[in-house]
């Protein structure tokens, strides 16, 4: 079969880079990467080097976790081909999250460790198919923090989760400025400082709170106020404007994701 490989970049999200590599017979000499790195085997059969117990045989399912700057190599086994992963995280915003999750930073001498979990390969193979979709930079930024948190439970750190009560206290100041219309967009971080929590907190507690992520729910919300100013006649591009859309294009896919018609159809 053919040998593809794909990459994917988004400038809203400088500090992640993922590459999907299918039916590859490529051999790579030893090396290393200034980002945390995570690789994924999906098929054949392949050799990781550069682990301290020496070289390991890989299996579909396995995920690797390589810190910054340590010296490896994976290829297949001679005359065979494989299919693989491989997300790459700046290593600046991979410690951010960490230390906002009460975590070390990630060092050079951690040791490379793998999983062969069924459900936690399952969950890298859905975050980096969400990459390369046509989804925003909003969600893909909440799945990879989310991924990260995830990494770190499976290597057995716990991430101190903000309980039900006082929780909507919390919430508030993050509510009511997602719910303000003519408040500029916020980004997450701004919205977990105003919340007092790491932003993988946020995350966790928003959805608990409302069912949805804090981008999705301040959609939701806009949604609504673009049906009410539509039914009071307001022009399509002034209600688009009026609630921080990008363009008119932009509000019409939303709305219609929402409402199952564009803003036009819904107004006559």
């Amino acid at each position: 079969m053919d040998d593809t490989t794909q990459f994917w970049r988004d400038p809203a999200l400088p500090y992640a880079e993922s590459r999907r590599a299918c039916h590859s017979r490529a051999c790579y000499r030893p090396h290393s990467h200034p980002t945390f790195s995570i690789g994924a085997v999906d098929e054949g059969a392949s050799v990781f080097t550069g682990a301290s117990g020496g070289p390991v045989g890989l299996r579909p399912g396995t995920l690797v976790f390589v810190p910054p700057q340590r010296v490896h190599a994976c290829n297949p086994e001679p005359d065979r081909e494989w299919s693989y992963q491989m997300l790459h995280l700046d290593v600046q915003w991979y410690e951010s999250i960490r230390r906002e999750n009460g975590l070390y930073a990630a060092h050079a001498d951690e040791p490379v460790w793998m999983s062969r979990e069924p459900a936690f390969y399952a969950g890298f193979c859905r975050l980096n198919g969400l990459l390369f979709s046509d989804a925003g930079p909003h969600e893909k930024e909440i799945a990879l923090i989310e991924f990260v948190a995830e990494c770190d439970a499976q290597a057995g750190h716990r991430i101190p989760l903000v309980s039900a009560r006082g929780r909507r206290d919390r919430l508030a100041p993050v509510l009511d400025a997602l719910q303000s219309a003519d408040m500029p967009p916020r980004s997450l971080s701004e919205l977990a400082a105003l919340a007092g929590m790491s932003r993988y907190q946020l995350i966790r507690a928003f959805r608990a709170e409302t069912g949805l992520t804090p981008h999705a729910w301040q959609l939701d919300q806009r949604v609504s106020q673009a049906r009410e100013r539509l039914r009071a006649g307001q022009p399509l591009a002034e209600v688009a404007y009026g609630l921080g859309f990008a363009d008119q294009s932009h509000f019409q896919r939303v709305f219609k994701g929402h409402v199952g018609v564009t803003p036009g159809s819904y107004r006559r």
